[in-house]
């Protein structure tokens, strides 16, 4: 490669399946982010509701350089400290009885569609492969995981669809009735605020009815976590506002590491029981590096108190995006999602006001359906909110409806 080419674009050797803006953020502390000439941005995306913690939380940046000076891998030939103590406080404080660490949400979601499909075959009922999954879904970019989430855009050019998914219409209540019922149904996998499809909380009701529905026909329910789980909507996970449903395996990542890369696949032991030596596994999963900044994440996460901070905090944005709503009649639609997990829907794409917000320092993310989509550390506090929304309103107000 010539030397001269290296001077021409700084990404043009970066695969390119991304198209970031021009910044280069190199320093991060609490809510804000800074770029390398020093510009200040109020960060309410958080790397799409990774930093939980926000930017170089004390406690985080403390455990990881302590243990960086001690271990860093040994691979899962061998147990690994951090990850039994971790395990154990996710027990302690869920429906699981099992634990599995992965690098990412997409390697959960894979531990969570294998891991169904084992239990049916382990009981005799090895036609039982079909996941159940609605439309909007985002569960992942690995082959299962774009199968599962079922969106054309990114299943074009990967060659066919795989089998054993089955995706219904968020709303169609006879249509999941119906496969529910078919012979070869294995799960219902639900996110129970979905991101990518636009920031859509579901009922209370509806998730109380996909449990009864699984226990009716003997079917398991998967809630994918990986976005709104970890606090983000005010409780530990999101589906425990709805009273008495507790899910048969849960797939979580982003918040639970602040930042750091890993994921979790929580189960119950009927669940985990087929899982034996030889049926899972992953190189790097639950390394020491990670086990230590999760065990501290899931600490301060985990306290009812910091929990009903997030309550408070989420209600006073949740007040100042209404105040949007109605200040701006004629170019939002709603207000979507719960807790630090939330949109403005918009009667245009989004973009342009995601690019006005960013020339004002505020990063904010998008999402389907038109929604401008906000996912902020669950530090922030009202000043923080205060600020958003001001940046908001004039965007909003400089936006040109096209």
């Amino acid at each position: 490669m010539p030397e001269d080419s290296f001077h021409e674009d700084p990404r043009q050797h970066i695969l390119p399946v991304y198209r970031p803006p021009e910044e280069v953020f190199v320093e991060g502390q609490g809510a804000y982010l800074y770029t390398e000439d020093g510009r200040r941005y109020l960060d309410f995306i958080a790397g799409i509701a990774v930093t939980a913690l926000g930017h170089s939380h004390p406690a985080l940046v403390e455990a990881l350089r302590d243990q960086a000076g001690k271990l860093w891998h040994t691979s899962n030939m061998f147990r690994v400290r951090g990850q039994e103590e971790l395990a154990d406080k996710i027990c302690r404080d869920t429906f699981a009885d099992r634990v599995f660490f992965t690098n990412s949400g997409t390697e959960a979601v894979e531990c969570a569609i294998k891991t169904a499909r084992k239990y049916h075959w382990s009981k005799g009922h090895p036609e039982r492969l079909d996941i159940i999954t609605f439309t909007g879904a985002f569960h992942g970019r690995s082959m299962a995981a774009i199968n599962a989430g079922g969106n054309p855009k990114y299943l074009e050019g990967f060659g066919p669809k795989l089998p054993g998914f089955v995706h219904l219409e968020w709303s169609d209540h006879e249509a999941l009735k119906k496969a529910a019922a078919e012979p070869t149904a294995a799960a219902i996998f639900v996110e129970v605020v979905q991101g990518e499809g636009g920031v859509r909380a579901m009922p209370q009701a509806c998730i109380q009815g996909l449990r009864k529905m699984c226990d009716e026909h003997s079917l398991l329910l998967i809630f994918d976590e990986v976005q709104c789980g970890m606090g983000r909507t005010g409780k530990l996970w999101g589906y425990q506002w709805a009273d008495g449903v507790e899910p048969d395996i849960l797939c979580a990542a982003k918040g639970i590491g602040g930042g750091f890369p890993f994921g979790a696949c929580l189960m119950t032991e009927a669940c985990a029981e087929p899982m034996q030596p030889g049926s899972h596994g992953s190189t790097y999963g639950g390394n020491p590096l990670a086990m230590a900044v999760g065990n501290v994440v899931w600490d301060i996460i985990s306290d009812e108190a910091f929990l009903a901070n997030v309550r408070r905090v989420s209600g006073a944005l949740q007040q100042g995006l209404k105040s949007l709503s109605d200040t701006h009649p004629d170019k939002v639609e709603a207000v979507t999602g719960k807790g630090l997990l939330t949109g403005i829907r918009l009667k245009a794409d989004p973009k342009s006001v995601q690019g006005l917000c960013r020339d004002a320092n505020l990063l904010v993310g998008v999402a389907g359906n038109n929604v401008l989509r906000l996912a902020p550390p669950l530090v922030i506090e009202d000043a923080h909110v205060r600020e958003a929304v001001g940046v908001l309103d004039a965007a909003l107000t400089a936006w040109k409806v096209s």
